[in-house]
């Protein structure tokens, strides 16, 4: 890719990475939330890796990055869950205080498990990305 694209793609992909974040923590007072977010997020890895693509050895590296990023999300989802049966006997009870309406902190556990979900997707797509590449690479 020419220095343009990259200097651009260096210089968008934090901004959309922001960007995913903002979704995934508003997902409660707006439309958004964690699938919403963890794919804006992972658009912005597919934009580093269209402008800079990569050695072979690096992108093995990062898919098993993001691939460890996918389980942790999945792991604090389930924690999330467990945590709710375990203090008060339901599953997904809602351990933390509802807060004002309206603001960040209104929502209990629901922007947990939006940012469970967020770095659940973002690892998934990611590494499905990262596997095509990858795939194509002994292909050639």
């Amino acid at each position: 890719m020419s220095e343009i694209v990259k200097t651009v793609s260096r210089i968008f992909a934090p901004l959309i990475i922001v960007f995913g974040i903002y979704v995934t923590l508003h997902g409660h007072l707006t439309p958004g939330g964690g699938f919403a977010g963890g794919l804006i997020i992972a658009g912005a890895v597919v934009l580093l890796v269209l402008a800079y693509g990569g050695e072979r050895e690096k992108l093995e590296g990062e898919k098993k990055s993001t691939s460890r990023l996918e389980s942790s999300g999945i792991l604090l989802f389930w924690l999330v869950a467990v945590l709710g049966l375990v203090v008060g006997g339901i599953f997904f009870l809602n351990i933390m205080g509802k807060g004002l309406p309206f603001t960040i902190f209104s929502a209990g556990i629901i922007p947990v498990c939006n940012i469970a979900i967020a770095v659940e997707v973002g690892g998934a797509i990611s590494t499905i990305l990262l596997a095509l590449v990858l795939f194509e690479k002994d292909e050639n």
